[in-house]
């Protein structure tokens, strides 16, 4: 019998094998999925709060996931890399990430970091930056990013969004709220981001 955490690795594995474009494909194809399993503390936030909705309004082939972070959400390590000193208590309380594999998940990988991020409605995740590249694959639809200084532009769940190393961006929720999946590679995978804009 399996493990959740091994039931949310696969289930990453699979969701992620549906993305066969550039450039979703290089870093899918550099994720050795045979990574040792790290034992963590469940930590759970108040940002979970916002699962149940995600689960009902994901894409229809993200829908397992999202409901398997509804149900056993509780159980995993979430983190968080700001305090309400950086943004307020008002962000902190719907903002929070779950690393499945990197130098700090549930699965030691030392070249890919893979999670997920949640935030509540009416929230803005500000201009920020970071020496690692990124790739995100929204769940759910609705909310409006932003990269390079230009316009917020609402993105669809599914849509591939990709920050190149040090290029600025930010999200920005609206009457619902985000479940993505995010991949980091080519820099420090625990690295803070440099933050250019307030909320």
């Amino acid at each position: 019998m399996t493990t959740v955490f091994e039931d949310l690795l696969a289930g990453v594995k699979g969701f992620l094998a549906g993305f066969g474009e550039e450039p979703a494909r290089s870093f899918i194809a550099g994720i050795d999925w045979a990574m040792p399993a790290r034992e963590l503390a469940s930590r759970s936030l108040p940002c979970l709060v916002h699962l149940d909705r995600a689960a009902e309004i994901a894409a229809d082939e993200a829908k397992p996931l999202a409901r398997l972070l509804r149900d056993h959400g509780g159980g995993f390590h979430w983190g968080q890399t700001y305090t309400a000193a950086d943004f307020g208590q008002r962000f902190i309380d719907n903002y929070g990430w779950l690393e499945v594999f990197g130098t700090r998940g549930h699965f030691a990988n030392d070249a890919l970091a893979g999670g997920f991020l949640i935030l509540g409605p009416g929230i803005e995740y500000p201009d920020h930056h970071h020496v690692a590249e990124e790739l995100y694959i929204p769940l759910t639809g609705g909310t409006e990013w932003r990269m390079g200084g230009g316009p917020f532009r609402t993105r669809g769940a599914g849509e591939v969004i990709h920050h190149a190393s040090d290029v600025s961006h930010a999200m920005r929720t609206g009457a619902e709220p985000l479940l993505a999946f995010y991949l980091w590679r080519g820099g420090p995978l625990a690295a803070r981001s440099t933050i250019t804009g307030r909320g």
